[in-house]
């Protein structure tokens, strides 16, 4: 089975992310899409980050009617800061008759050669990049033509969790911008408010 792991924190989880793994998940030769929930780094400042728990719970709400698409917590039991590369290998590890992909944005694949072992990576595992919008041109990058980088013509999809956030500490009506099921968990929770 080829699995396609989108990595974020997804807090919280909105309509954009969704409409990435989905189209990934509808049009690529993946099987799979697993989002992987980032979990809270202990040497960071928390802010607005809600509990790992939490975030696991909007995912699975908002990828319960799409059987394509799964919520990963693999990376909570982690000691932080992890790494990828880490992460990739306990996955091998794990579901050895799997195949692990990466799915990131072009404005990832710009710094991946930063990444920690980002050869293993490559070497590796394939990776399916989707689009993003860029004030000016485009920058070329040393992965552009790599034969295990796959540039996915996918939506361009412009909404941001921090602006959600933002948005409904504001009192505004940010509905629109999450799954229904989301929306009503985070209402219900008093999240981000």
């Amino acid at each position: 089975m080829k699995i396609g792991l989108y990595f974020g924190t997804f807090n919280p989880i909105h309509i954009g992310h969704l409409a990435i793994a989905n189209h990934l998940a509808e049009y690529t030769d993946l099987d799979e899409i697993w989002m992987v929930i980032t979990p809270h780094n202990p040497h960071k400042k928390k802010s607005s980050l809600l509990a790992d728990h939490h975030r696991y719970q909007l995912v699975q709400i908002a990828t319960e009617h799409y059987p394509k698409i799964k919520p990963s917590k693999i990376e909570f039991g982690l000691s932080q800061p992890n790494y990828t590369v880490n992460t990739l290998a306990i996955l091998c590890e794990k579901y050895p008759n799997h195949n692990f992909c990466l799915i990131m944005g072009e404005d990832n694949l710009a710094t991946f050669h930063k990444w920690k072992n980002y050869e293993v990576i490559l070497e590796n595992h394939q990776i399916y990049v989707y689009p993003r919008i860029y004030n000016g041109k485009k920058k070329e990058t040393q992965f552009d033509k790599h034969p295990h980088i796959h540039h996915v013509k996918a939506p361009i999809i412009e909404i941001s969790s921090t602006a959600i956030r933002n948005g409904i500490a504001t009192k505004k009506n940010v509905r629109a911008l999450l799954p229904c099921d989301v929306w009503t968990y985070v209402d219900e929770m008093n999240f981000y408010k």
